[in-house]
């Protein structure tokens, strides 16, 4: 069980599972609402329990952003009917999860490039298998 919360604390977000896995992600999309590297830990939508009251933003035609109100922290990404990719620095027991998958990994900023040995997926890779992204500018 890992628990977060947003920084000033009205969500706090409960997970009894995961993937034991971070993924990053460089797409435009991601970037303009980070501000940088986008990084996602997955859950089941079941082993996910939200107190508070979240806003979200649909980002695109398939997926929500969701966010604090008060404080604005960033709390997850999800595609319709998919997992939430949660945002791992939410929880302090996501410390030891390692970075597995970088994708649009050929659209990094040269300042956020990230080091060790993961899967890198360029852009065109991503979008042959999930062609729903298509239209990122780099």
């Amino acid at each position: 069980m890992m628990v977060g919360q947003c920084l000033c604390g009205e969500i706090r977000i409960s997970v009894r599972a995961h993937a034991d896995a971070v993924s990053a992600c460089h797409c435009s999309l991601c970037r303009t609402w980070s501000g940088t590297i986008w990084m996602g830990l997955e859950a089941a939508p079941d082993a996910v329990t939200v107190e508070g009251t979240p806003r979200s933003y649909r980002s695109s035609s398939f997926a929500e952003r969701a966010f604090c109100p008060t404080c604005g922290t960033q709390l997850w990404l999800r595609d319709d009917d998919g997992p939430y990719e949660l945002m791992p620095g939410l929880f302090p027991g996501s410390k030891s999860i390692p970075l597995t998958r970088e994708v649009y990994a050929d659209r990094t900023f040269a300042w956020a490039a990230l080091a060790g040995e993961h899967t890198r997926v360029s852009a065109t890779e991503y979008e042959r298998k999930y062609p729903f992204v298509e239209g990122d500018q780099p």
